[in-house]
Parts: C-alpha cells; sequence; structure tokens
C-alpha cells in the first residue's frame, strides 16, 4: 500500500492516478450521501411532528378562522400540513365575499389552492432524494470501472515478467479491488434510505392529501350556508367570517 501511494507511482503510473480519482469520486459521493440522509431524516420527522400537532389542534379548536389568523400571523415560518391549509382557507374566504361567485365555485377555487400547495410540498419533502437514487445506483458501477482499470493496469505491469506468480499479481489485485468495496460502501446506504425516505415522503403525502380531502367536505358545508359579502375592500385586507369544524 505504500508503494501504491508513493509519490513516484502516482506521476509515474497513470492506471494509480486513474484509481485516486476514482476512490476521491466515490468518497465524495459516500459523503454527499450521508449529508443528504440526515438531512432528509430531520426535515422528514420535522414534517410528520408538525402534520400531527396541527392536526389535533385542528380537530380540537373548533374554529378554522381562528387557526387562519394565528398562521397568517407566522406566514414565514408555516410549511406542512399547515400550509396547505393556509392556502385552502385563504382562496375559500376570498371567493366567499364575492356575490357573483356560487357556492361550487369557491370550493373548486380552494381546492385548487390546496392541491397547489400540496404539489410544493411534495416536492420539497422528494427534494434531493433523486440524487440519493442515482449515488446509489451508479456507485457500484464506477467503483467496478475502478476495479477493472486497476487490475488492467496489472496485468499490463506483468508484459515484461518472464513467469507470472502470485507475489507480483495479487497486490495489483487487491489495490484494484478497493474500488469496488468503496463503490459499494457508498451505493448500500443510498439505497437504503432512499427506499426507506420515499416510503416516509408517500405516506405524508397521503396524509396531506387525506387533509385536503376533510378541508373540503368542511369548507362546502360553509359556502353553502353563509351568503356571500359584497367586496368592499380588498381581498387581502378582508376579515374571514368565523368558521367551525
Amino acid at each position: 500500500m505504500n508503494e501504491f501511494l508513493s509519490f513516484h507511482r502516482i506521476m509515474s503510473d497513470p492506471g494509480v492516478i486513474i484509481q485516486l480519482l476514482v476512490m476521491s469520486l466515490l468518497l465524495m459521493a459516500s459523503v454527499t450521501s450521508w449529508a443528504i440522509i440526515l438531512r432528509k431524516h430531520a426535515e422528514i420527522k420535522k414534517t410528520r411532528q408538525q402534520a400531527e400537532k396541527f392536526e389535533e389542534e385542528f380537530w380540537s379548536t373548533g374554529d378554522l378562522t381562528a387557526m387562519y389568523r394565528k398562521i397568517e400571523a407566522n406566514k414565514n415560518m408555516v410549511n406542512g400540513v399547515a400550509s396547505i391549509f393556509e392556502s385552502g382557507f385563504r382562496e375559500f374566504a376570498r371567493l366567499r365575499q364575492h356575490a357573483a361567485v356560487s357556492a361550487e365555485q369557491v370550493i373548486e377555487g380552494s381546492r385548487r389552492s390546496m392541491r397547489a400547495a400540496l404539489l410544493k410540498e411534495t416536492d420539497r419533502l422528494e427534494s434531493n432524494l433523486s440524487m440519493l437514487a442515482t449515488i446509489g445506483s451508479t456507485s457500484p458501477y464506477v467503483g467496478l470501472f475502478g476495479t477493472v482499470w486497476g487490475i488492467m493496469s496489472a496485468f499490463h505491469g506483468l508484459g515484461d515478467a518472464t513467469q507470472a506468480t502470485l507475489s507480483q499479481v495479487a497486490p495489483g489485485i487487491s489495490e484494484a479491488l478497493v474500488a469496488t468495496a468503496m463503490g459499494l460502501f457508498a451505493a448500500i446506504p443510498a439505497v437504503i434510505f432512499y427506499n426507506r425516505y420515499a416510503d416516509k415522503v408517500s405516506r405524508l403525502e397521503l396524509r396531506h392529501d387525506t387533509f385536503v380531502e376533510e378541508l373540503s367536505t368542511i369548507l362546502q358545508r360553509h359556502a353553502a350556508t353563509h351568503a356571500p359579502r359584497a367586496a368592499t375592500a380588498p381581498a387581502t385586507s378582508a376579515t374571514p367570517a368565523p368558521v367551525k369544524t
């Protein structure tokens, strides 16, 4: 191994340079993979906890207008299911003030707004998962490329030898196999956590989609029972009428 890392050999043997480049690439892939894994773990855990807390408050408080005002006061810190609620309820309150808008149009507009917020949340949760998939699928092949190149270099070095022995071949092959090992080291955690996080994200998406349907049902009842008011002020400054679950 000392011979492999010697400066003279690195500068004189292109095969060693290729090996070092391959292993450097795999090391970077492994570091990137673990950085994504740790960040997604914290992000998904936080989103799930926020959803549980919001839904508990949503079904216990009964006053959706008060919840909306509370979220509006901290809008920059809102995400997840709270963001979906804020987007849908804001559009519901805005459309309900126009006399020319029917109850069906109010609900349809609110639902479209919630769907747009849902897509944004889905995109946020799925961000960087494709990078994990790429690392998991390509790292073994990069490692295999390094191994094949190393073995080719090892046998090429025996071209002038009259008799090849195990002691001459083994060091080069063992060095070449390091690339394969590093490729697997980078790929295995990436594949495991990609599958794990993809499943968790799918569950959160289903949870958010269910909430959209539940909120749409609640808003549909109120859209039919509350008469629309004339739009005497801009929609952004209007105060939503009380809405109960």
